[in-house]
């Protein structure tokens, strides 16, 4: 069943962008990621261009990530003052990227910087992920007498001003690091087509300190808005957002996320996150393979009315 984008002028079956979409979803709701991490090279992979991949995916991101937040909701896990804090730091990213994106693509190379972003910030992400969950599976299986790893001082974040107390993290620290995360993460959101979380979560945990139970949630409603923010911007000033395509993505991410949350809650959290830096390093290469090898045609003649 295939179906005409308008936008990305190319037929896809409409299928495979419900699948994708689903599968995305449940990723979102299994590791509070937005997914569009794995979701935009996917869809390069099946023929949309990349600046249309990007502005469109953050669509999908909204949706899985609304319908994973209602589910941390229920269970208040969302610590929304810390939301906040990392969303005000976020917009100005996202603001700031797609001026970024929109002067690339004038110079016509935008198409390369997403792909390359995706090539560096897959391969670091995956790999680190997959050392430190090998690491905590080992920790887990030899738990014999050995003794709990001293937690690292996380003293200069301490030392900074401005400090803020966030109770249902249980924090009181300075809001100069979360500002600079939301900020990094809206950067991505807009170059990248990405929600952040994979970069959001591990940074909530490691560098701010927050407890895993709640960042995924907190991850998930930061996501939100900043992704929403961002498929405004792309929507109004590059026109590169296919509805068609959101929608079929939004269906197919909607159920997934649901599912995944389910999911979530019965595999452990080392399987979990080894199983994502599995799927990371897997695009990565993918991506990278596509960008060495030397395409079949050097110079395609894009003509309006097709022929040959």
């Amino acid at each position: 069943m295939l179906i005409y984008l308008p936008i990305a002028e190319v037929s896809v079956n409409a299928f495979v962008l419900l699948g994708l979409g689903g599968l995305v979803g449940v990723l979102s709701g299994m590791f509070g990621v937005g997914g569009g991490f794995l979701m935009t090279p996917l869809l390069f992979f099946i023929g949309i261009p990349p600046a249309v991949a990007v502005a469109t995916e953050a669509n999908q991101i909204v949706a899985s990530s609304f319908s994973g937040v209602l589910a941390h909701l229920r269970r208040k896990t969302v610590d929304l003052k810390m939301g906040v804090v990392l969303l005000v730091g976020g917009l100005f990213g996202a603001a700031l990227g797609v001026l970024v994106f929109n002067y690339l693509k004038a110079l016509g190379q935008v198409d390369l910087l997403v792909k390359l972003c995706y090539v560096v910030f897959l391969g670091v992400i995956g790999a680190l992920m997959f050392v430190e969950s090998l690491n905590a599976i080992r920790k887990s299986r030899a738990r014999g007498g050995a003794p709990a790893p001293r937690r690292k001082q996380r003293g200069w974040i301490h030392a900074l001003p401005f400090k803020m107390r966030f109770r249902t993290s249980g924090l009181y620290i300075s809001v100069i690091p979360p500002l600079m995360v939301g900020l990094l993460v809206g950067v991505l959101a807009a170059i990248m087509g990405v929600g952040g979380g994979f970069i959001m979560v591990p940074a909530m945990i490691y560098l701010l300190g927050m407890p895993t139970k709640v960042v995924v949630g907190t991850s998930l409603f930061q996501i939100i808005f900043v992704t929403a923010f961002t498929t405004m911007l792309h929507a109004t000033t590059n026109f590169t957002v296919d509805i068609v395509l959101a929608v079929l993505l939004l269906i197919g991410g909607v159920i997934g996320a649901q599912i995944g949350a389910q999911i979530g809650v019965k595999l452990k959290a080392e399987q979990l996150r080894i199983l994502l830096a599995i799927m990371v390093l897997a695009v990565c290469g993918k991506l990278a393979m596509d960008l060495l090898l030397m395409p079949s045609e050097l110079y395609s003649l894009g003509s309006p009315g097709g022929g040959h």
